[in-house]
């Protein structure tokens, strides 16, 4: 199942040039579903890590059988254009990508290859620079939109930066104890002068020192033995956790403040879809609600990695729910560890 959206352009305000929004967002989501506990690794699980597959809020995870992350991605970068071909000289939401930003999958579909090309090559974006941003987890999404704003405003020749990404388990196994539990599903997404929502303000960080907490060792196992390793479940719940807390807190008083505005401001927000604990607790941290839009999606498919934040934002504006001016406040963080805060108006 795909599903595309055409934010359109802004028409009010000064400097419209300098303010870049979303122009076009077309996802794919998988119409088989499967329940956690009907996965072939839940009766492998010890009683801990199945009770918390029980408790995520996770009913069932999408899957798309026989693909992978980059087979993904190109599908949904071959929508995204089809959509655009039919947009022609419809405004700046029409204007042909010159950037391809590929958020990097999990793992690799090829060593010394590269994903990013084989996207460009299967979507047949001629002319357009490709290139991987990777290391980040789920966060890469909201570095990516942050980094084509950049690249955006730094070269005024340049029309369109296009991010896609392709959400699958890094082997065979969905579960990750004590994260979540992986569906599959893509995205693609353009960045455009005029676009809408705006980009109002962002604010990104990442810490070294956990870059270790989760590993999977591949060059000693062949790709179906591969396994997920978390070096201390405490640290991931407690240390990192905290860590998060105070992070973000922070990060978003910082972004409010460099758009000028104050909580009471903030239409809703949106984070990635991980637990539905997590809600809870992001809820009662910041004092700002998270919108059931989170949890409906998390509930029906699970994790999709770097495309949370995207098909949530997506799926809100495409609701109605919002009128010209509202923002919306974003929250991402990832175990690798990465946390970003961005800050959009409709």
């Amino acid at each position: 199942m795909s599903r595309t959206s055409d934010r359109g352009a802004s028409e009010t305000g000064t400097g419209a040039d300098t303010r870049i929004g979303i122009g076009v967002v077309h996802t794919v989501l998988p119409t088989v579903l499967t329940a956690p506990v009907d996965l072939p690794e839940f009766s492998e699980l010890d009683p801990q890590a199945a009770e918390f597959v029980r408790g995520s809020g996770i009913g069932t995870v999408g899957v798309l059988e026989d693909t992978t992350a980059g087979d993904l991605a190109a599908l949904a970068v071959r929508g995204l254009l089809d959509r655009l071909d039919g947009l022609a000289g419809n405004g700046p939401a029409a204007a042909r990508p010159d950037t391809l930003m590929l958020v990097g999958p999990r793992a690799p579909d090829v060593l010394l290859g590269s994903d990013a090309c084989r996207v460009q090559a299967e979507a047949k974006l001629d002319g357009a620079f490709a290139f991987t941003l990777d290391g980040l987890g789920c966060t890469g999404s909201s570095a990516a939109w942050a980094l084509g704003r950049d690249l955006l405003l730094a070269d005024p020749s340049r029309q369109s930066v296009l991010i896609a990404h392709g959400s699958r388990p890094t082997g065979l196994d969905r579960v990750r104890y004590p994260v979540t539990v992986i569906g599959d599903g893509a995205y693609a997404m353009t960045l455009v002068r005029g676009g809408r929502p705006v980009l109002r303000a962002h604010r990104q960080e990442t810490d070294g020192t956990f870059h270790d907490l989760f590993r999977v060792d591949y060059k000693q196992v062949p790709s179906y033995e591969w396994r997920e390793e978390c070096s201390s479940a405490d640290r991931y719940r407690f240390e990192l956790a905290m860590n998060s807390r105070m992070r973000l807190a922070r990060m978003v008083d910082e972004v409010l403040a460099e758009a000028g505005v104050d909580k009471d401001a903030v239409a809703t927000t949106l984070m990635q879809n991980v637990t539905a604990s997590a809600y809870q607790f992001y809820e009662t941290l910041l004092g700002l609600p998270i919108h059931p839009v989170c949890g409906e999606h998390l509930a029906v498919y699970g994790h999709l990695g770097a495309m949370d934040v995207v098909l949530n934002l997506d799926q809100l504006l495409a609701r109605g729910e919002l009128a010209p001016g509202d923002l919306v406040l974003v929250l991402n963080n990832s175990p690798v560890a990465a946390w970003a805060v961005t800050l959009w108006e409709v």
